[in-house]
């Protein structure tokens, strides 16, 4: 859907979103330069077009190329032969990136987790292959597909129960937390006992140009592997074999920053959870398998063209600003959020430099994440590992929008698997280099927590 009312819109919310105050507290360091949470690709909208926006400093020819992204973005793939997008499947997760990404948001945790949704399971075998990358399974590669065509069988059914967790707070709150248990039933063909599974749900795609365009060496500097400074908290970059490249390269994307570009995420997702096949993976889902296409080598079922318009899509989309910056409620929660040492993980300022699209090159902008790895606890383990990625450790999640999540896609659910129905289960799930934050977290009297929860919301 063409956006162009959206700039029109951006325009005229911008005087909204910053207010007087009488204020008695010391505002939030360079108030205005956090109102600009993109840099210059920031927009100004609450609305549930918040995430789907195209960059402010986009125009002419590039936001026409944006545009003709968007459009590839909310295609529907269709059963081969067709006039029209056919090659899905034949074994497949969803049939478009809408249907992941929400308004270019986050996924819901379906209500029946084998309908079409933006829930997958990873799989690998223990240990590492090449480049130290995930292991597939025989006969089921490195992602299960519980979707197949007419005439083809899915790889298996997914299967999900709970064991309720309590936590209490020091006021005497108490709060259930479900931990999620996955299984698979109805495999096509026997399932190994030693193969792993590790559950994801489709997350925002706005601000990813921004993100790509970091330094390496700025990312680098914040690691601290061996926890030299004593603070608890290590960090660790994860390096991974780029297939665009052909090289190992920095990760950034994906929930253990196990992607290196923006553009082998966007090609990645198409063959792998749609069965799209593309110049950069070129092999159906389920080549080789006897579920699959009987091992026909097709031609790419989608351009490099239109690959690169969906990078582009993925690599422009603005990133909305942050609202009520000026709230004494939100300056006392920002305030909670450093001295919990929140920021450690989530900093809140990052840098990007040059970069071949050069709207999001060269800004100042505010994700909340240093894009690092860090251990997360027993909790949220998956024992997965993930190029340097072990069981336990996942990219710091960026929470840049977070606030908005109810608005644009009218759920709470966060996490790698939607676990958390809100943000104080997601912090209750953190455990490991952040237990130390979650118990001061617990801590909080209600009104202390209230603070921080609206500062965390008005991101």
């Amino acid at each position: 859907m063409k956006r162009y009312y959206c700039l029109l819109l951006s325009v005229l919310l911008f005087s909204s979103c910053a207010k007087d105050s009488d204020s008695v507290y010391e505002p939030l360091p360079n108030l205005q330069e956090r109102l600009m949470a993109g840099g210059e690709t920031t927009v100004f909208l609450t609305s549930s077009n918040a995430f789907s926006t195209p960059a402010a400093n986009l125009s002419g020819g590039k936001l026409d190329f944006h545009l003709d992204g968007d459009f590839q973005f909310e295609t529907v793939f269709v059963t081969a032969p067709a006039p029209v997008n056919g090659g899905v499947g034949p074994i497949f997760n969803n049939s478009s990136c809408v249907s992941c990404h929400p308004k270019d948001g986050r996924s819901a945790f379906p209500t029946d987790i084998n309908s079409l949704s933006g829930f997958f399971l990873r799989t690998s075998m223990p240990g590492v292959g090449n480049y130290n990358a995930p292991i597939p399974v025989p006969g089921f590669g490195d992602q299960i597909q519980n979707q197949a065509i007419f005439g083809f069988e899915p790889e298996a059914k997914f299967k999900v129960d709970y064991t309720p967790i309590v936590e209490t707070l020091a006021d005497g709150t108490q709060v259930t937390l479900q931990k999620p248990n996955y299984s698979l039933i109805d495999t096509y063909i026997p399932f190994p006992q030693s193969a792993q599974l590790s559950p994801r749900l489709a997350s925002p795609v706005f601000g990813l140009g921004l993100l790509e365009a970091i330094p390496e060496y700025y990312i680098l500097n914040n690691e601290d592997i061996n926890d030299a400074d004593g603070d608890g908290i290590s960090g660790k970059a994860n390096y991974v074999f780029d297939n665009v490249s052909g090289e190992v390269r920095l990760g950034r994307f994906g929930w253990k920053a196990n992607t290196a570009s923006v553009m082998e995420q966007c090609a990645g997702a198409y063959v792998g959870d749609m069965g799209v096949t593309n110049p950069i993976f070129p092999f159906e889902t389920g080549y080789g398998q006897t579920n699959g296409d009987d091992g026909l080598n097709d031609d790419a079922e989608i351009s490099q063209a239109l690959l690169d318009e969906i990078t582009f899509y993925c690599q422009t989309l603005g990133v909305p600003a942050p609202r009520d910056l000026d709230d004494d409620s939100v300056i006392r929660g920002s305030a909670l959020f450093e001295q919990m040492e929140c920021a450690k993980c989530h900093i809140p300022k990052m840098i990007s430099g040059s970069f071949s699209v050069a709207e999001v090159a060269n800004q100042t902008f505010y994700p909340y994440s240093d894009m690092l790895l860090h251990d997360m606890g027993d909790g949220l383990a998956d024992n997965r590992p993930d190029f340097l990625a072990n069981g336990k450790e996942w990219r710091t999640k960026p929470l840049w929008g977070i606030g908005l999540t109810k608005v644009v896609n009218g759920h709470t659910d966060f996490l790698h698997d939607g676990r958390a129905k809100n943000v104080t289960e997601a912090i209750l799930w953190h455990g490991g280099e952040a237990e130390a934050s979650k118990n001061k977290f617990k801590n909080l009297s209600a009104s202390e927590r209230e603070d921080l929860l609206k500062f965390i919301n008005s991101l």
